[in-house]
């Protein structure tokens, strides 16, 4: 076996060397492939979902929805706040292509409004991801 003139296998270094290369190459491909804590996404989750749009502060603090809070969650939602869904009992966080829609759906709080996009649950949390407006 040869040896460099710091004592160590010309062999051990060649290994180190491709087992880092590799690892290199190989460990952003398993990152992409799953992201932590986010359930893996399939044509099958592609849902329309129906229901209410309410402004998740006041829906999740007191249940506030419907006509007697729409102005309220209309000013909470165009100020930011977290945009939901509600639908057969079951409530959403609903966010756009990688952007927030409250601009879009402030004028239906309070009012029933037709959506598709991605379902997804991340760290319990149900979400409508890349959501739509479905225009009839």
């Amino acid at each position: 076996m040869s040896y460099s003139p710091d004592g160590t296998s010309k062999l051990l270094k060649i290994a180190v060397a491709v087992s880092f290369t590799a690892a290199v190459f190989v460990s952003p491909l398993a990152y992409a492939a799953e992201e932590p804590g986010k359930e893996k996404l399939d044509a099958a989750a592609e849902k329309t979902i129906t229901g209410e749009i309410v402004d998740l502060m006041c829906y999740a603090d007191h249940g506030a929805t419907g006509d007697k809070h729409a102005e309220c969650a209309a000013k909470c939602i165009k100020g930011g706040g977290p945009v939901g869904i509600l639908s057969d009992g079951k409530t959403y966080i609903v966010v756009g292509d990688h952007k927030p829609m409250n601009a879009e759906l402030a004028e239906f709080a309070g009012k029933t409004v037709t959506l598709k996009g991605k379902l997804a649950t991340i760290g319990g949390i149900p979400l409508l991801e890349n959501a739509q407006i479905v225009k009839k």
